[in-house]
């Protein structure tokens, strides 16, 4: 479909309290697998082993390991399978990965200093995501995202998951905390907005309601109770790209070749786009297609975060190469913009029945909104082992930790006497992401093969646990300012992550030349919207009776399958 969306078309305002909600913030956490091809060929397992620049991000104390002074450049592609161009993003990209370099300063005989910058890209966020699926009938009752902010609207008040809607002062309809409030409900989402002024208010023809203009028509009850919200089918594409990039800075040492430290500071950099479009085919009471609309929405952030990882390697017996290493990573403080345009495509036809109905046709209805907010990270933790064998073999194995469900949803509010932004978290959303996320373990596993000193081959594998409750829900009724700002229902709960690696390297002189391969695949659970909302229909049917009604949404299986290729050159002098 072509692109009916962009940034540019709409008038966007900075609010001056915002945050996010925790689906969308969930893209900010974990990494890539990436790095040197050296490293990505080990499958990530060099966090005990070290002397590999890329551990300056895992376990700084690996940069302790450095005997010589070392420069390296990576770069390479990364290509998705089973995917068609979307939104100008194509299934392969070329990526540059990392760029570094080691100071090794000898301070007695046995003992070093170590400094390292570096820079790598640690999440690549290209990634094509499409789905599509019939939306099933429960209880002879149907669904669609319209349907969704139709029941919101019935439960009549953010204290039961929804709200009151009525015109403002300009004539749009707001959804308000309840009848008598003159505060907008923070469950009244920006596609809520779109839906309820674009496709179900009509001012002109509703009858009058206890005094007041009834938010809905429904002559003859053919509006709601005969399923002019049910939705036949659904498709949804969606197009990501942009990156993480950490610059970091390492410090780093040993103590008589059998203790290791390190520390390093990490700065990071944020750029992430996504557009997307959400199309339903929506069907009358008989089951003939009427049309369609499309949600479609773009939104950017960007923004950055710092963070402080120490490490420590050790060889806990004097004659022997096996070690063990120790890593804690603090939080990473982000503090991000972002900003979004929300467009809703209303190509129903439903004029034989009622031509004067002001949102039956096309049209179109827009939203946007420019907003500053922090988020905070959870703490990390590793542990890993690594051994050699001769000059020839070396083994490694490690397993990080973070528990994803502990990371803190910010609120922006106001500035303190120095410019600098004031937050607080935002507990009800703080509390949605403790029963969304969940602890995240990485196990990596590595081995490096010398049949010949200026050769080597290597094999590695990587898990990432699931990171999603396999029932978690974006919960478009909590009552948070982050799910106020939200422009799209959609999430996807994705399952674990599998990375197999392989790699070939080759020394001449001072030069290293290193390729690496990475296998990387994950499925999951898409769902249009959420699947659990129940309501009771304030317009009675053609019996008088008002009607208890489902909106379960029918999800839809995806993968994410993405090949790297991946070369470094490096130079020892």
């Amino acid at each position: 479909m072509k692109k009916i969306v962009s940034l540019a078309v709409l008038s966007l305002a900075i609010m001056p309290v915002a945050a996010q909600d925790t689906y969308e913030n969930a893209r900010l956490l974990g990494g890539d697998l990436n790095g040197t091809a050296r490293y990505v060929g080990m499958g990530g397992a060099l966090d005990a082993l070290g002397a590999d620049i890329s551990t300056i991000s895992t376990n700084p104390a690996g940069i302790g390991l450095f005997r010589h002074n070392y420069a390296g450049i990576s770069f390479g592609g990364v290509s998705q399978s089973e995917v068609n161009k979307f939104d100008h993003v194509g299934k392969t990209n070329m990526s540059f990965d990392q760029a570094g370099f080691v100071y090794s300063y000898r301070s007695n005989e046995n003992s070093f200093i170590n400094f390292a910058i570096n820079y790598h890209k640690s999440k690549n966020f290209n990634q094509i995501l499409s789905a599509a699926n019939k939306m099933a009938r429960h209880n002879g009752q149907g669904a669609s995202l319209g349907k969704l902010a139709y029941g919101k609207s019935a439960l009549g008040s953010d204290s039961k998951g929804g709200y009151y809607v009525e015109e403002d002062k300009e004539g749009l309809v707001e959804g308000w905390r309840n009848k008598t409030s003159d505060d907008r409900a923070y469950t009244y989402t920006q596609w809520d907005h779109v839906y309820t002024n674009g496709l179900m208010w009509d001012n002109v023809n509703s009858p009058a309601e206890d005094g007041n203009w009834s938010p809905y028509y429904n002559p003859n009850n053919i509006f709601f109770n005969n399923t002019f919200f049910e939705a036949s089918d659904y498709s949804f594409d969606r197009a990501h790209n942009g990156w993480i990039s950490d610059f970091d800075f390492n410090l780093s040492g040993n103590i008589n070749n059998r203790v290791f430290l390190g520390i390093t500071v990490g700065f990071h950099d944020v750029e992430y786009k996504g557009y997307s479009e959400y199309q339903e085919f929506l069907v009358d009471g008989n089951g003939q297609y009427i049309g369609n609309t499309v949600l479609a929405d773009e939104r950017r952030i960007y923004g950055a975060g710092v963070d402080v990882k120490v490490g420590a390697i050790i060889r806990p017996v004097e004659d022997s190469p096996f070690r063990i290493g120790l890593s804690i990573a603090t939080p990473t403080w982000y503090d991000l913009k972002t900003r979004n345009a929300t467009l809703l495509v209303n190509a129903t036809d439903y004029n034989a029945l009622h031509p004067d109905f002001r949102n039956w046709g096309y049209d179109e209805y827009s939203s946007g909104e420019t907003y500053e907010y922090k988020y905070y990270t959870p703490w990390k933790f590793g542990l890993s082992l690594g051994h050699t064998v001769g000059n020839y073999l070396a083994l490694g194995a490690g397993i990080d930790y973070s528990d994803y469900s502990t990371a803190d949803n910010r609120i922006n509010d106001g500035y303190d006497e120095y410019g600098n932004t004031d937050s607080y978290s935002d507990n009800v959303m703080n509390t949605h992401t403790e029963n969304t996320l969940k602890g995240v373990a990485t196990v990596k596993l590595g081995a490096e093969f010398k049949p010949d000193p200026t050769m080597a081959v290597r094999f590695g594998y990587n898990y990432v646990a699931p990171m999603y409750q396999s029932d978690g829900v974006r919960d478009t009724r909590l009552n948070s300012i982050g799910n106020w700002y939200s422009s799209t229902a959609d999430y996807t709960n994705w399952d674990a992550t599998h990375r197999i690696t392989c790699g070939f390297g080759y020394k001449y002189e001072g030069w290293s030349f290193d390729v690496a391969y990475q296998y990387n695949a994950t499925k999951g659970t898409f769902y249009p919207f959420q699947p659990d909302l129940k309501f009771t229909d304030p317009v009675p049917n053609a019996d008088g009776l008002k009607v208890e009604e489902s909106n379960i949404s029918t999800p839809a299986d995806v993968n994410f399958k993405r090949h790297q290729l991946l070369f470094t050159v490096g130079y020892t002098f």
